[in-house]
C-alpha cells in the first residue's frame, strides 16, 4: 500500500492569539472547559487557515453572496475550480449554482483534503487580565480616557494537520499535474514551518517548537491529543507508547528546538530527535518521491 496519509502534530508558543465575542469593555479569549474544571484557550482552525492562506497568497478565490433577502451566505463563486485556486483544492468548498432549463443546479461540495484541528493551549488559563488605556493619545489634549480590559494567556499550544495526498488536485473530471500537486503540498508545509499570526498590534510566532509525524499507509492523526506539557516538561511516555508500533515508528520524523523544554536532553535522547527544519526537509523529499512515483 502507498503511504498517502500525511499527519503532523505541532507544539508552538503564543500569547492571546484568538479572541471571541466580548462584552462591555472586556475582550474575551476563545476558551473551552475540560473535565479537570480548568479553562484552556484555543486558536480556532478557521483562524489558522486564514493565516496560512494569507501567507501563501492563496486567499484570492472569488466569492459570492448566495440566498435571498438579508440572510445571505458567502460562498465560493460557482465558476471557481481547484485547477485555478489552490485554496479550494486544499480546504474544500460549497458552491451554489442556479437551476438551468434542465432543472440542474443546486449545491456542489468538496470536502477538505487538508484538515486542521483547533490549536488548544497545553497550559490552563488562570484568569489573567490586562488593563488598557489610550492615555498616550488622550493626554495630548487633556482628555478623559476609558479603561478597557483584555484577557491574556501565554501558553504552549498543540494542533494537528492531516493531508490526503491521493486527493490533492483531483475533483471530478479535473486533475492537475503531479508537479503542481507536489508544489502545493510543499508550499503549504513551508508556510507551516514559519507560520505567524497578526493580532491586536502584535505578530505572534506560531512556528513549531516540537513537531512529530510523517507519511503513513493508514490515514490516522496518530499524535493528536498525545502532546502534553506539564511544568515545562513534554510528556514523553505518551509518544513512546505510539512509537512501539513498528508501522508508526518506521515512518515518523521528530523535530525539537532544543532548550525550550526543561527535559530537552531527555526528549532528544529518548525520541532520537532532529531539528524542526530537518523534519520539513525530510517530508519535502518524501512528498516529491510520492508524486513522482505516481507519474
Amino acid at each position: 500500500m502507498k503511504k498517502d496519509g500525511l499527519t503532523l502534530s505541532i507544539i508552538f508558543k503564543a500569547e492571546s492569539a484568538n479572541y471571541g465575542e466580548g462584552y462591555r469593555n472586556l475582550a474575551v479569549l476563545k476558551k473551552m472547559t475540560r473535565g479537570d474544571s480548568k479553562e484552556y484557550t484555543y486558536i480556532s482552525r478557521q483562524a489558522l487557515r486564514y493565516n496560512m492562506m494569507n501567507q501563501l497568497k492563496w486567499d484570492n478565490t472569488p466569492v459570492e453572496a448566495q440566498g435571498s433577502g438579508e440572510s445571505k451566505v458567502v460562498q465560493f463563486a460557482p465558476t471557481t475550480t481547484i485547477e485555478d485556486y489552490p485554496e479550494i483544492d486544499l480546504f474544500g468548498y460549497m458552491k451554489t449554482t442556479s437551476k438551468n432549463d434542465d432543472n440542474k443546479g443546486g449545491a456542489q461540495t468538496r470536502s477538505a483534503v487538508v484538515r486542521l484541528s483547533n490549536a488548544i493551549s497545553l497550559e490552563s488559563f488562570e484568569g489573567d487580565i490586562d488593563y488598557l488605556t489610550n492615555m498616550g493619545l488622550a493626554s495630548r489634549e487633556g482628555l478623559n480616557n476609558a479603561i478597557a480590559q483584555s484577557e491574556i494567556h501565554h501558553s504552549y499550544y498543540g494542533y494537528t494537520i492531516t493531508i490526503d495526498l491521493d486527493r490533492i488536485g483531483i475533483d471530478g473530471t479535473i486533475e492537475i499535474s503531479n508537479e503542481e500537486k507536489e508544489k502545493r503540498v510543499v508550499d503549504f508545509l513551508k508556510t507551516v514551518e514559519f507560520l505567524y499570526r497578526d493580532i491586536r498590534g502584535r505578530r505572534e510566532n506560531l512556528a513549531p517548537l516540537f513537531i512529530i509525524g510523517g507519511l503513513y499507509e493508514r490515514k490516522n492523526p496518530y499524535f493528536e491529543h498525545r502532546l502534553m506539557v506539564n511544568n515545562n516538561r513534554l510528556n514523553i511516555n505518551l509518544i513512546e507508547e505510539l512509537l512501539s508500533v513498528p508501522e508508526i515508528k518506521n515512518n515518523t520524523h521528530i523535530g525539537l528546538l532544543n532548550g525550550i523544554f526543561d527535559n530537552s536532553n531527555e526528549i532528544e535522547e529518548t525520541l532520537n530527535t532532529s531539528t524542526v527544519h530537518q523534519v520539513f526537509i525530510d517530508l519535502e523529499k518524501e512528498i516529491k518521491e510520492y508524486y513522482r512515483a505516481s507519474n
